[in-house]
């Protein structure tokens, strides 16, 4: 940060980089539809009025909507990051490229599907099989969503192994701790986010009996760890300028 760059500036600046993306301005519209959902459980649990309970349907639908017309097209860059990782050249762990293609694969495939459910939903064509294209998306989602996870915990059992080799006390092997350490904490909270997330579509295929309360709020909380995430990853953005 430059002396002269008060920090109040040196935020906005950042906080405006950020909602140039479209990941970032997704994952707070995200945030708000998934809080909303879990406040329209609440509210109607414990019999509040229509009237308020309505601005959070309102806003729960139309973000939802929002999202969906933001998404359009976006299933490209996934299937594309799905090819870059097959034909990468650069050396990878063999389990980790497959679960990885296929959770770009599934979370693609979940995106195309839903670009399609986009036009019946909003009138330009009425097609008969929309439920069925739905429930199609949510299971390709779910799988990418176990993939990701699996991936996930494999990499964490990965970091152990390299863990038990590195002589933490000086040198290269103090270094490699704490890459490991930091390696370790930014997998373990993805993996969380990507285990709220399968509540979603669990819930969407009545795979388990869950209440629109807790599907708000791991929601919720993952949109959180995605904002995170993305708060983050503009900052590297603008250090390597």
């Amino acid at each position: 940060m430059s002396p002269n760059v008060s920090p109040s500036h040196s935020l906005l600046a950042h906080f405006l980089r950020f909602i140039a993306t479209t990941a970032g301005r997704d994952k707070i519209l995200r945030t708000l539809q998934y809080f909303s959902r879990f406040c329209c459980w609440y509210l109607y649990r414990t019999k509040k009025p229509h009237s308020t309970i309505r601005p959070f349907e309102v806003i729960k639908r139309e973000f939802k909507m929002t999202r969906k017309i933001l998404r359009v097209g976006s299933f490209v860059e996934k299937f594309n990051a799905a090819c870059s990782t097959l034909t990468r050249k650069s050396p990878m762990d063999p389990v980790l490229r497959y679960l990885t293609v296929v959770g770009h694969l599934g979370y693609g495939s979940y995106l195309a599907l839903d670009t399609i459910i986009l036009v019946d939903i909003i009138g330009v064509r009425k097609m008969n099989v929309t439920k069925s294209l739905q429930r199609l998306a949510y299971h390709a989602w779910m799988t990418g969503l176990t993939c990701n996870a699996v991936a996930s915990i494999y990499s964490l059992w990965k970091l152990q192994r390299r863990e038990k080799t590195a002589n933490r006390k000086e040198g290269d092997g103090a270094i490699e701790a704490r890459r490991i350490n930091r390696e370790r904490s930014n997998t373990s909270v993805q993996l969380i986010a990507t285990v709220c997330d399968l509540i979603i579509p669990i819930s969407e295929l009545k795979l388990v009996n869950i209440n629109d309360g807790l599907v708000g709020m791991t929601g919720f909380i993952s949109s959180l760890i995605g904002i995170w995430f993305q708060w983050r990853k503009t900052a590297v953005a603008e250090q390597r300028r």
